[in-house]
């Protein structure tokens, strides 16, 4: 029997594995991961630079081929977002195609976690919050 492979090991490995389902699929909607998560923002109402920055930033690995300012620009050259002095906001045809990817994301997350009751999904969120807790984490939403 093979021995059980660490938490470590699972989480790369997952990550991994989500971040190319993800890249593919939204590639063929002819969008970056970077530009969903910043569309998924700007959803919830503008933000500045250094608002997306901070919001993205457990996201990027410093290794990404294009800037945050070059992600946002194709955006606002795409007519999703509009920028207006220090902020960036969802255009009208942004917010339809946000919610068009959207079922597309939420096709790929129920794949993700098919198999997986509500309740074990609450929990696995909840050991790894507590885990990362314990590891000196805090949540900058409530500090």
């Amino acid at each position: 029997m093979a021995p059980q492979r660490p938490i470590g090991y699972w989480l790369k490995l997952l990550d991994q594995l989500i971040n190319e389902q993800f890249d593919g699929i939204l590639e063929e909607h002819g969008v970056t991961r970077r530009q969903w998560q910043v569309m998924n923002l700007l959803s919830g109402g503008p933000a500045s630079r250094s608002e997306l920055d901070e919001a993205l930033a457990p996201f990027t690995t410093g290794t990404e081929p294009d800037s945050l300012d070059e992600q946002l620009a194709e955006l606002v050259d795409s007519g999703w977002v509009l920028r207006s002095d220090d902020k960036f906001t969802l255009t009208e045809h942004g917010r339809t195609s946000f919610s068009r990817l959207g079922e597309v994301v939420g096709r790929t997350r129920d794949t993700l976690a098919r198999g997986v009751s509500a309740e074990e999904y609450a929990q696995t969120l909840d050991v790894l919050e507590r885990m990362a807790r314990n590891l000196g984490w805090s949540d900058p939403a409530t500090t």
